[in-house]
């Protein structure tokens, strides 16, 4: 199957602080403590006890709090010199606690999320114009968007939310109207896993039974249907959608392998508009594959041969028999889930897997392989697949790196949602 997580990389996973400035600043605010609280400074407020910009802050990060604050409140956050530094959402039980949403020398109140949700809404369709080529994009990206918590795609008429923190979920009700408007939808799903719910103190309620099972969407000309019930996440990851659209620079009259093809974008990419000789996709979600069949029905497309099996033993099986292909895509799903190599295999599966796929890719063929683990930067993925080519005795001509689409924005406070890592080189 392809990967389980399409959002951002959630706080928690990555670094523990931002330093505003160099090694050299954090050590000298480190040998001073921060201001008192001021009396004057107007409930509920957070102090921090070091700069940084990063939106989580975990608790060894905050200095003091004012007294009886109520979780999923709207506070005013204090740096460590007792000047305003912006606004954000307090949990005291939760994981990352403080949740900073603005940075500036004046709070925000609840006024200020309206806006902040036509911003991210109006980048898609006003400065991406994402409607003239995609019924499925995402409205809402988390720190992306100044709104740490909360992920949205939309899937034509179906607004898709997750909600990963307290205060967005207690709020959300009330922005789904205007959500809607701006999106121009209908329908919506709220979900919240619930090792989060329980982590954040979130009431689940039941499921709406009226909430919709399915929606068909088109992009690029090809015809999906989005399913909610079976699906990972928010069902579909529009996050591909840009290097679905490159693939099929390389594919016409080309024998294409899909390896972890999950519900068939790759590979009904490099068929259809692609004008793909022949196409295999291979994933070990039988789910997955019965979704990918129905997707190519849609679109009556004929000559994909949809294999369900785990990538590891298929490829190995190939090897043997001397299978060969002329384009390869690896997209397998999240493998890194912690920095510690010891106590994380992930980086050498992912070096296993990519080593086995080069050996199934003819000379001078084209190898797209993709990270979405977050923990995992663009560099040391690209070093492990390059030591997994050479180790194959493959030499690797790297003709472009890419990730997600511009509807994934990168806040530069927050550089680790930046999860996506996409290599496409030339093999000899």
């Amino acid at each position: 199957m392809q990967r389980p997580s399409q959002p951002a990389v959630e706080a928690g996973d990555e670094m523990d602080d931002r330093w505003e400035g160099g090694r050299g600043e954090e050590r000298e605010v480190e040998d001073r403590r921060p201001v008192s609280p001021s009396s004057e400074w107007p409930a509920p407020w957070v102090q921090l006890k070091y700069f940084t910009f990063h939106p989580a802050v975990y608790p060894r990060m905050i200095a003091a709090t004012s007294p009886n604050i109520v979780p999923g409140s709207l506070v005013t956050v204090y740096d460590r010199n007792g000047d305003c530094f912006g606004s954000g959402f307090f949990n005291g039980r939760a994981r990352v606690p403080l949740r900073v949403v603005h940075h500036g020398s004046v709070p925000v109140g609840e006024e200020w999320f309206p806006e902040a949700l036509t911003k991210a809404v109006g980048l898609r369709r006003e400065v991406l114009k994402l409607d003239a080529t995609t019924e499925a994009w995402r409205a809402v990206s988390s720190d992306g968007d100044s709104l740490s918590g909360l992920t949205i795609d939309r899937y034509g008429d179906v607004l898709m939310a997750e909600v990963h923190s307290l205060g967005i979920w207690q709020r959300l009700p009330g922005w789904m109207p205007q959500l809607h408007e701006l999106a121009g939808t209908k329908r919506q799903i709220i979900r919240v896993d619930p090792d989060i719910a329980r982590i954040e103190g979130i009431r689940m309620v039941a499921p709406d039974p009226a909430a919709p099972r399915t929606v068909r969407i088109r992009e690029n000309g090809v015809r999906y249907e989005v399913n909610f019930e079976e699906g990972h996440k928010t069902g579909f990851f529009c996050d591909q959608r840009d290097n679905r659209k490159k693939l099929t620079e390389f594919t016409a009259g080309r024998r294409v392998l899909d390896l972890c093809c999950y519900t068939g974008g790759f590979a009904l990419s490099a068929k259809l508009p692609g004008g793909a000789a022949e196409v295999t996709a291979v994933d070990l979600d039988e789910k997955a594959i019965a979704q990918a069949k129905h997707n190519a029905n849609l679109n009556q497309c004929r000559g994909i041969d949809w294999v369900h099996s785990d990538a590891f033993s298929w490829n190995r099986t190939m090897i043997k028999n001397g299978a060969k292909w002329d384009v390869i895509v690896l997209d397998p799903p999240k493998l890194v889930h912690s920095r510690d190599e010891e106590m994380d295999d992930g980086r050498r599966r992912y070096e296993d897997l990519n080593g086995l796929s080069l050996q199934l890719l003819e000379p001078g063929g084209i190898f797209v392989t993709c990270s979405c683990s977050g923990l995992l930067g663009m560099e040391e993925f690209e070093r492990i697949v390059i030591k997994a080519g050479h180790r194959n005795r493959r030499r690797l001509q790297i003709l472009d790196r890419t990730g997600a689409g511009a509807d994934h924005p990168v806040m530069s406070n927050c550089l680790e949602s930046r999860y996506l890592k996409v290599i496409w080189a030339r093999v000899f």
